[in-house]
């Protein structure tokens, strides 16, 4: 009579566990985990709090102070020191906050199930439990860690830079940065020579990502196309060669093509053009023709790897698709417009995409081939340059680092815009279920 009379009691208790009250209690992290009994993972709790606040009172108080005021007494104070404590501290509160919402979730849910009748874990199983479950975590800290001081850290930092007033003649520590708010961004609007050069360059970024791009994705479809034909002979030595553009180091490609392209000496001048025109070509020193180099260099460039991606495409389209086709009479057109292109491109989509992305981005030919010259009156960017060799430009030729940082923005937000678009529109990023 009185063992039922005990669970009766042991029953009545878990049925009156409150999940709001230990919610409540877990204001204070671990009070909540002990008011469910959960001793040992309420005292880990509590010390940790208790050490967060300890260790690192003193280090958020200074870094909010200096992300608010960016310091107070010139020479004295670095704002760049201050600026960085403070993304810091922005980061180590995310985390605070960020397991202290996860303390709130584990008591109240450890307090339904109390309520519910379960029975609380030894010592022994609550720590295998938290090792099964806290592993793939552990595997993943190291990294993750990384990933915010090493990735997000900068990005962080950069954001922040685009809303002072951080440049040449308003460097720390002599001097001190304000907060301008949207103002480098107006100034790309409102101020001539910011508007006009930001729009230049805009449009030849644009201008230069679809049609360098198109034409090595053409081009490598084309050739392809022609190399997957059974009546071609050596296919394997085509496709060596065809290659070879991307074995070689990309940097020294385009440093020879520097040289062959040169207005004086280079060899196309002074082999093909002057021979035949008499006359020879500003490759360098005119934009127009610049550019038109640039292009061709970048189909020459790119379009290897492009080759290389439908070859293993074109190899697996089965046989069969093209003989129905040939037995209902189609043409070559129909055949490659609703055999081959269609398998290419769902194939490949995501890759191509990313080919729009990397030229959009393409510092590397842009800068080695002219530095982004020849320079142009009436802007302060070369008449070759795109966003990100402008950027570069800003940052360590004139040190107009707010500039820079806000052109970054509007340049991460495009490129991430079209990507994301384009990926959401892509089938090989469906399920299955949503052809």
């Amino acid at each position: 009579m009185s063992s039922k009379n005990e669970q009766q009691n042991v029953a009545n208790k878990k049925n009156n566990h409150n999940p709001t009250l230990a919610t409540l209690l877990s204001v204070v992290p671990g009070i909540g985990q002990l008011y469910n009994r959960r001793y040992i993972k309420g005292s880990i709790l509590f010390i940790l709090f208790a050490a967060f606040i300890i260790a690192f009172y003193d280090f958020l108080n200074m870094g909010y102070w200096g992300l608010m005021t960016l310091g107070e007494i010139p020479r004295v104070d670095d704002s760049r020191v201050l600026l960085s404590q403070g993304i810091i501290s922005l980061i180590l509160t995310a985390f605070a906050l960020t397991f202290y919402i996860a303390n709130l979730i584990d008591a109240r849910k450890d307090a339904k199930r109390i309520q519910e009748g379960w029975t609380i874990p030894s010592m022994r199983e609550a720590f295998r439990d938290a090792w099964d479950k806290g592993f793939p975590y552990l595997l993943v800290g190291p990294g993750l860690f990384l990933l915010v001081f090493v990735v997000i850290f900068p990005l962080l930092f950069m954001v922040f830079i685009a809303f002072t007033n951080y440049s040449l003649y308003n460097s720390p520590p002599r001097h001190l940065l304000e907060w301008v708010g949207f103002d480098n961004f107006k100034a790309l609007i409102t101020m001539p020579i910011w508007r006009t050069t930001f729009l230049t360059v805009l449009s030849w970024t644009l201008i230069w990502t679809f049609i360098a791009t198109t034409l090595q994705i053409g081009l490598a479809m084309f050739l392809a196309i022609l190399v997957n034909d059974p009546r071609v002979k050596f296919k394997r030595l085509i496709r060596t060669v065809l290659i070879l553009p991307w074995a070689v180091p990309a940097f020294v490609t385009i440093i020879i093509f520097t040289a062959l392209f040169n207005d004086n000496f280079g060899a196309i001048n002074r082999e093909i053009i002057i021979p035949l025109f008499g006359e020879g070509i500003p490759w360098l020193s005119d934009p127009f023709w610049t550019k038109t180099a640039l292009i061709m260099i970048q189909t020459w460039l790119g379009f290897p790897f492009v080759f290389a991606l439908f070859t293993g495409v074109l190899q697996s389209i089965s046989s069969d698709w093209y003989e129905a086709a040939d037995i209902d009479g189609a043409n070559r057109w129909q055949k490659f417009r609703n055999i081959t292109f269609p398998h290419l491109m769902f194939a490949t989509a995501p890759l191509l995409i990313m080919q729009y992305a990397g030229n959009f981005n393409n510092f590397n030919i842009i800068y080695l081939f002219n530095q982004g010259g020849p320079a142009v009156r009436g802007q302060n960017a070369g008449g070759t340059d795109i966003l990100i060799s402008w950027v570069y430009g800003l940052t360590f030729e004139t040190q107009n680092y707010n500039m820079a940082a806000a052109i970054s923005i509007i340049l991460g937000l495009m490129v991430a815009g079209f990507a994301f678009f384009q990926f959401r529109r892509t089938r090989s990023f469906k399920e299955e279920g949503n052809y």
